[in-house]
Order: structure tokens, then C-alpha cells, then sequence
């Protein structure tokens, strides 16, 4: 998959940008704040995603703005594909395919595949359960359709059982019961769904991120990866019924997707409480390198690779060999100094200042448009 060139109006603290991106490797430098991660994360976005910040429409469009466009064309096999989104302040963004409406978002995911690797990465292996989840969500997200559809179920779902337990209290009518007993049964349902997918990639990532974290870490150690339910060796839906008490005292459900974990060991140790700094980094890189090589696999073209200064980040050994690890795959770097180490041949470098293009420079290092 190439992308050919991006276009944002609007869009964070760009007002109005277009630029093409090489084939290649693409380095997008300028000071920090001035606007190099926002053109990622648009680009990012075009796949349905959301935000890789985790930000919300309103912080996405201009300020004094109503609403954000984003507009990309991508070539894939030979065929090009124009993807166009609308972000409105409030309400819901709409996007295009080829002039075509899609019905949801997330259903760009087979229009546009991507992968994000940013310094909020370094801290999946040590941070919380929600960090793994996240990861293995937005694998599934980008290669399987049912997988979609059941984790957006499973979370409409939680927020409706959440509420009623919350509403119905330690002592619930009959009717409260007979809709919670409705919603368990659909809870179980989808969640299963989420959980299985969630295990078989869990297993399917193991043997990339094993080999990656080898060449990263320059070491043996054995990388391994388990996804650990909530609910043991019951049914989702039995878990629940011997939850149900206990939830409706709490307020909350208590067992479910929401609540499970992707263990990672290294050497049969604990990765969050036993790996160095620096171990803890080579697998979040490790684990980043193995989506791609997983997804690429699914869906049959490799995915965008997007780098957000990720190099800063990292010691000179260990960016040398994460450039020998990136995948054969059209590559876009930020970088605030503009230096990156050797072996990232750039074969056009873009220069952002306060949210425009100043300089767009070609791999024959003649100037050009940045709008052409």
C-alpha cells in the first residue's frame, strides 16, 4: 500500500496543507508543537481508527473551526483509492471511498491499513492491562470484520448493563432482573467472540515478536505471550450469573474482555515487573513489528509504516537496529532535529513550521511545490 499524497483543512493546527510522500521513506522534520505528528495522525485516522492520541473531534478541528477535512489517495495493487473524511465538532465524522459513503468508520479498515509506532508505545510491556488490550484491539480492528462488529457490541452492551446495575442497586425488581438476564446473554455472546480472536492472535504474534525482540535486544531471551481471560475456566456466561450479586452491589461489571489481560514474559519473567528500561522497549518495538508482519500477512499488502520521533526515544544501538528491522514498506518518520540514524534513506523530507509546509525536498534534492 502507497500513499500518494494527504490533504487536511482544518485539521488540529493545519489550515490548509497538501503534500506527497515518497514511495520510499518520507521524513517529516520541524520544531516540536509546529505540527509533524498531527499530518501522522491524520494519515493514521484514514483507516477508522480514531485518534492514536486518544484525542476527541472537538480537539482535532482548528480552533474558531466547525469541522475538520482529511483527504488521502492511495494506490494498491494497481489501483487508486481517494478516501475522504469529514470531522465535525460534534456529531459523528462521515467518510468516503472513492465517492462512495461508507456506513461506519470502521469499516475504512479495509481501505487503509497502517502502523503507529510512538513513544507512547515504550510503555505497553509496563503499563496497564488497557495498554495490551488496546494493542491486540487494534490489530483485530484493521484485519477482521466479525471482530468489529463484535467489540462494538461488546462496548454498547457494557455501558447498557452498567447503567442498569447502577439504576437497579443491591435489591433489583423483576424487571430490572429479566432485562439484566437480556443483556447477559448478549454480553456472553459477543464477548466470547472478542475473547477468542483476542487469544488466537495473541498466539499468532508470538513467533514475529520473538524474532524481532532477537534482533532489537541482540539477545536469546524467550519472548512469550498468553491471553488471560477474567472468567477462568467457566463460560463467559456463567462468570457472569456468579458475578451478578457482587456487580449489583458495585455498580460495574466485574468480569468480561474489558477486564482480561496479555500477559508478556521474558525468560519466564514477568516483563512489567522484571524487565529493564531497555528490555520493556525492545518488546513494545518487537510487538509493533510483529503487527505489521501480521497484518501485512491478512491483508495482503503491507502496511503504511508511520515512525512519530520514536528514534529520540532510543539509544544509538537500538535504533540502528530497529532500522534493520523495519519491513519493506512505504515509511514515513517524523523527527524534530531532522536527524535519524544511518540507514533511513529518505527519499523526500518535508519541513513543517507553525502547521504549514515550508519545504518539500525530492529524492533528486530539487525543490519543489509543497502542494504539487
Amino acid at each position: 500500500m502507497i500513499l500518494a499524497w494527504l490533504s487536511v483543512e482544518d485539521f488540529r493546527n493545519h489550515r490548509s496543507t497538501e503534500i506527497s510522500f515518497d514511495p520510499g521513506r518520507t521524513l517529516v522534520v520541524g520544531p516540536n508543537g509546529h505540527g509533524k505528528t498531527n499530518l501522522l495522525e491524520a494519515v493514521a485516522m484514514l483507516d477508522g481508527s480514531g485518534s492514536f492520541r486518544g484525542a476527541h473531534a472537538e480537539t482535532l478541528v482548528r480552533a474558531g473551526c466547525q469541522r475538520a477535512y482529511v483527504r488521502a489517495e492511495l494506490h494498491r495493487r494497481n489501483r487508486s483509492t481517494l478516501v475522504e473524511m469529514e470531522i465535525p465538532v460534534g456529531g459523528r465524522s462521515r467518510a468516503q471511498v472513492n465517492g462512495q459513503r461508507v456506513r461506519s468508520l470502521r469499516d475504512l479498515a479495509e481501505v487503509v491499513t497502517a502502523v503507529v509506532f510512538c513513544p507512547a508505545d515504550l510503555a505497553i510491556p509496563a503499563g496497564g492491562p488497557s495498554m495490551r488490550r488496546s494493542l491486540l484491539d487494534e490489530v483485530l480492528a484493521g484485519t477482521d470484520r466479525e471482530f468489529r462488529s463484535a467489540r462494538a457490541d461488546l462496548e454498547r452492551i457494557l455501558r447498557q448493563r452498567n447503567n442498569l446495575l447502577k439504576q437497579a442497586g443491591r435489591r433489583p425488581d423483576s424487571d430490572a432482573l429479566n432485562t439484566l438476564d437480556v443483556w447477559d446473554e448478549q454480553f456472553a455472546a459477543a464477548g466470547e467472540i472478542v475473547a477468542r480472536r483476542r487469544t488466537d492472535l495473541t498466539r499468532a504474534l508470538v513467533p514475529a515478536a520473538q524474532q524481532a525482540y532477537r534482533r532489537l535486544a541482540g539477545t536469546d531471551a524467550a519472548v512469550e505471550l498468553s491471553y488471560v481471560t477474567s472468567w477462568a475456566d467457566a463460560t463467559l456466561a456463567e462468570a457472569l450469573a456468579a458475578a451478578r450479586a457482587d456487580d449489583l452491589r458495585r455498580g460495574t461489571t466485574s468480569v468480561g474482555p474489558h477486564r482480561d489481560e496479555m500477559e508478556i514474559t521474558l525468560d519466564g519473567l514477568a516483563a512489567r515487573t522484571h524487565a529493564s528500561q531497555g528490555e520493556q522497549r525492545s518488546l513494545a518495538l518487537s510487538l509493533r513489528l510483529a503487527q505489521h508482519h501480521y497484518t501485512a500477512a491478512q491483508v495482503g499488502t503491507a502496511p503504511i509504516i508511520l515512525l512519530d520521533d520514536v528514534f529520540s526515544e532510543l539509544d544509538e544501538g537500538r535504533a540502528r537496529r530497529l532500522v534493520d528491522c523495519l519491513p519493506d514498506a512505504q515509511t514515513v518518520v517524523t523527527s524534530a532535529t531532522g536527524h535519524v540514524p544511518d540507514g533511513i534513506d529518505t527519499g523526500s523530507r518535508i519541513e513543517v513550521h507553525d502547521g504549514t509546509v515550508v519545504a518539500a525536498l525530492a529524492r533528486s534534492d530539487e525543490r519543489t511545490d509543497p502542494t504539487a
